[in-house]
């Protein structure tokens, strides 16, 4: 009976070890002189609520700002991955940057679920983590926000909406969605999209548009932007950047833009390089 039991408590005791190990994460070395990634960072506890995040070497809390990456997909699709296609671009043209590439929970559109503003939500929740270690990646409070298409209407959206704490210090956007009600009838798939997002027309659920559109909370204390659009775009029309260069302009807020004659809804390796060296001459005056 006594070597029964002895058994059972070795079982017991080699069970729990092993559990132990399991669930503890590996150590990361965050000595600021060392660069580092952190690879599927959770922030939230739905599975596509993970970030990825490159520190660089000899960062500090007095010198090194963040850039945050939102990727697109028309709300639908699209990964954080993506961002692996300027990372090299962005490290070479912004000195003392550390950088954030972020998932978010996708609207399904044959069951609905995650519909709008869940995206909104997630950003917000997003940026609330990324504030709470600022000090352990050793990195200053200013934020740049910056994403692509339905990523660059994201940005946009915490930037000037739910941006009460100050964190983002400027936004960027390519091809951005900024007014849906002026998005919606664009196209047959975009007028589909739109509604199943939103939940309706404009008609029906005017403040589900009038609450997703960024240029309806552009004011004079709206931070400065940078944002770039294809005059051929037929995914997101260039009208929609026509809007946001009206509402800053009549709000005085400083901005840059860029309408790239006959590019649609991407750019050219050489057209990028071109904008994302404006971007950061741009960011280096409005955040020093």
């Amino acid at each position: 009976m006594q070597n029964k039991i002895t058994l059972h408590l070795i079982l017991v005791s080699i069970l729990l070890t092993f559990a132990c190990s399991e669930s503890e994460e590996p150590s990361l070395n965050l000595d600021a002189s060392v660069a580092v990634e952190i690879k599927d960072d959770p922030y939230g506890n739905h599975p596509r609520q993970v970030l990825d995040v490159y520190l660089p070497a000899n960062r500090s809390k007095e010198k090194t700002k963040l850039f945050v990456w939102i990727h697109g997909g028309a709300w639908t699709d699209g990964d954080k991955s993506e961002f692996a296609q300027i990372k090299p671009l962005l490290e070479s043209l912004f000195e003392d940057y550390a950088f954030v590439s972020v998932n978010y929970r996708l609207f399904n559109i044959t069951t609905t679920s995650n519909r709008f503003p869940n995206q909104e939500e997630d950003i917000q929740s997003m940026l609330n983590y990324v504030k709470s270690r600022l000090n352990a990646w050793d990195l200053s409070d200013d934020v740049v926000l910056a994403g692509g298409s339905a990523g660059g209407h994201l940005a946009l959206l915490h930037s000037y909406k739910n941006n009460g704490d100050g964190l983002v210090k400027a936004t960027v956007a390519f091809f951005p969605p900024t007014d849906f009600k002026a998005f919606h009838g664009f196209n047959f798939l975009t007028t589909a999209l739109i509604e199943a997002l939103i939940g309706g027309s404009p008609s029906n659920k005017p403040s589900g548009y009038a609450n997703a559109s960024p240029v309806n909370y552009i004011n004079s204390s709206s931070v400065p932007t940078a944002f770039f659009h294809g005059t051929a775009d037929n995914v997101v029309p260039i009208t929609q950047s026509y809007i946001l260069e009206e509402k800053l302009k009549k709000n005085n807020v400083p901005y840059l833009r860029e309408y790239v004659q006959g590019a649609g809804h991407s750019f050219s390796q050489s057209v990028t390089i071109d904008l994302v060296g404006k971007t950061a001459a741009f960011l280096k005056v409005h955040v020093p």
